[in-house]
């Protein structure tokens, strides 16, 4: 897996989110003790609801204590604003005059509404390493777009 940058912010959301499916994860083993009590296991389905819930929640916590444990906070890093990069804010304009303004951030604290986009994003992969005034020509979904890169900043 490659490197995890997160914002201070970002952590603790996820040491958060971490600390209350650990709490889930006990309330869902009284569900399946209390499930087993029912009776026939294979045609339960509030055990087998529970069951799959657990390991759902299992998987998560796997994952965040992972996320946690192996981030490094991008305010820690020495980020070159000449370049986009995972943790700057990068103003860009497409061909119609259009400008969009988007904080690159690691896929956990991805928020289109808050114009917070995913550095794995085919948009910011393509402008990644570009410097202002850069046009760079990125295949989307949607088709081929050029974009010009206004302004790299904090």
């Amino acid at each position: 897996m490659s490197e995890i940058y997160l914002t201070k912010d970002g952590k603790k959301k996820l040491i958060e989110e971490l600390k209350n499916l650990k709490n889930r994860k006990i309330l869902v083993q009284k569900e399946l003790s209390d499930a087993r009590e029912h009776g026939d296991l294979r045609e339960n389905s509030e055990y087998n609801a529970a069951k799959e819930t657990l390991a759902n929640i299992i998987t998560r916590i796997g994952e965040l204590n992972f996320k946690i444990l192996n981030s490094k906070l991008i305010e820690d890093q020495n980020i070159d604003f000449n370049i986009v990069s995972i943790g700057v804010k990068v103003l860009i304009e497409d061909d119609d005059c259009n400008k969009y303004q988007y904080t690159i951030v690691d896929i956990e604290e991805s928020n289109i509404e808050q114009n917070k986009i995913s550095v794995q994003s085919p948009l910011i992969q393509g402008l990644l390493g570009h410097k202002i005034g850069d046009i760079v020509e990125i295949e989307l979904p949607g088709g081929k777009n050029k974009f010009k890169i206004l302004k790299i900043f904090k």
